[in-house]
């Protein structure tokens, strides 16, 4: 009885056994060559091709989206001072002027 021990792969290494298999178009030859499992380099193929897009996104762009998140509910928040210290007015001159 053999035992299979666990190997762990960088993940350089997937992304390179992954572009390799994109492009032979034979996942099966490819894990033949890297002596891994078949499925294992269709399923970083699979995952690879699902998640392109967001390899090339840097991390100043999802910087840029949270920091306008943060923006946006901070006008939000002045907004609303904004009208809360006109009715204090409002309300400091028709007090005001009713005591004199």
């Amino acid at each position: 009885m053999s035992v299979k021990t666990r190997r762990y792969h960088t993940a350089q290494f997937k992304f390179k056994v992954a572009l390799e298999a994109i492009k032979k178009e034979n996942a099966a030859e490819v894990a033949r060559q890297h002596n891994i499992d078949w499925g294992l380099v269709n399923k970083w193929k699979r995952l690879f091709l699902e998640r392109g897009p967001a390899v090339f996104e840097s991390s100043s762009d999802k910087d840029k989206v949270s920091y306008e998140k943060k923006i946006e509910k901070l006008e939000q928040m002045v907004g609303r001072k904004e009208v809360e210290l006109n009715l204090l007015k409002n309300f400091a001159d028709f007090y005001g002027s009713r005591n004199t």
